[in-house]
């Protein structure tokens, strides 16, 4: 199956299975969940006209080109008096505009006087260095969209409104379990044939950083009975989340237990690395099965997985940043699948890794993005490729 196909139809069961609850938290609260509903400005923004600069406010009418008296000082964060009649104001930035002014000249742009007045040394007009109410929203308006992602500008932008708290949707409880008995946690000694599992980590602190809660199930042995017993504790979960073992090999005992209980779709996707990724659902719980090899698992998790998850909390632009770079390599051998090498961009050409195995992390954590290579193509030195940052799918 095409990887556009794959995706498209995983994003259609998001959006048959949103997340509805949601729940109110503070802005401290909020970073990395998603909006649950439109974000409406209470109040205008600014909420008075203010000055952009530090230098004198002053009405241009007023103004016949003779220098002006200073009347008052006005700092931010202090209501002024109206401007006196054939007078101007001390303003400094961000400071309101006292009632009668349109007009600020910065301060480079004067003299001072020895008698205390203003002289104003370039032309001036009305609204001059003036922040009007309102410029940035006004009370009522729409600000942001349900469905957006909150990060620190996001965050930002709510708190500049005056909202302390946010409506956002519940958090997507994902199961994560890793199969086989080749598996050991980092820590504890290997033995015959066994290696560490990473793919728990690289899965947990992921989820966490989309906004997931994660529910460690850890290693689950090759044995079918544990699988069933596994599988039959994980109902009040929105997602499990495996790697390894839903192939159709002999140990691939989760696969078994899936269609014993449920449904399994296999999906050998035209993707290098991470051609055996299944989607299906036990006893009404989607499953996604990503392959076990580390580096297969991070492109199909970013690639499928994370716009899944998004799409589930309503999120509607899932599509990672990509842009065109020169390819600094040359690609010979035309492959049939679309291949995800890991790159970084050196001297304005990306560079791939030397060694593009599976079966490893290393690649991933030398990269800087993943250079995309369409099926049947061989990119060459200098032609211009695919670059999806490893900071998008992260984020």
């Amino acid at each position: 199956m095409p990887v556009e196909e794959a995706l498209e139809q995983l994003l259609k069961l998001a959006e048959q299975a949103p997340i509805a609850e949601t729940e109110v938290v503070t802005l401290a609260e909020a970073e990395g969940r998603v909006l649950a509903e439109d974000l409406l400005a209470e109040l205008d923004l600014p909420p008075w006209p203010n000055s952009a600069m530090d230098g004198y406010a002053l009405r241009l009418s007023d103004w016949q080109g003779e220098p002006l008296p200073v009347s008052q000082r006005i700092f931010a964060g202090h209501a002024p008096q109206p401007l006196q009649p054939g007078s101007c104001a001390r303003i400094f930035t961000g400071a309101p505009l006292p009632e009668g002014a349109d007009c600020v000249e910065m301060q480079e742009n004067v003299e001072l006087l020895e008698d205390g007045r203003v002289s104003f040394l370039e032309p001036l007009r009305v609204d001059q260095n003036v922040r009007p109410q309102g410029q940035e929203t006004r009370a009522g308006e729409q600000v942001m969209n349900k469905g957006t992602r909150l990060g620190p500008i996001e965050l930002g932008l709510a708190a500049t409104l005056g909202r302390a708290r946010l409506k956002v949707v519940r958090r997507v409880r994902v199961a994560v379990l890793s199969t086989g008995d080749e598996l050991v946690e980092p820590g504890l000694p290997l033995g015959p044939g066994q290696i560490y599992n990473s793919n728990r980590r690289l899965l947990a602190s992921w989820l966490q950083r989309l906004g997931c809660e994660v529910v460690d199930v850890g290693i689950v042995a090759d044995d079918l009975q544990i699988t069933r017993d596994c599988l039959a504790g994980l109902a009040d979960v929105d997602l499990i989340l495996s790697t390894g073992g839903v192939s159709v090999g002999e140990a691939d005992y989760l696969g078994i237990a899936l269609r014993e209980a449920g449904e399994l779709a296999l999906w050998k996707l035209a993707i290098k690395p991470g051609k055996p990724l299944t989607f299906g659902h036990y006893r009404g719980v989607p499953v996604i099965g990503l392959p076990g090899n580390p580096a297969s698992t991070l492109v199909t998790f970013g690639l499928l997985t994370r716009p899944y998850l998004l799409r589930r909390q309503g999120v509607t632009e899932v599509t990672p940043l990509r842009f065109s770079v020169p390819a600094g390599f040359d690609w010979t051998k035309a492959g049939t699948r679309r291949e995800y090498l890991r790159a970084r961009i050196e001297q304005g050409r990306v560079r791939i890794y030397k060694n593009q195995s599976s079966g490893v992390l290393r690649s991933a954590a030398w990269a800087e993005g993943l250079v995309e290579v369409l099926e049947g193509s061989t990119p060459r030195q200098g032609d211009s490729v695919s670059f999806i940052p490893l900071s998008e799918l992260l984020g």
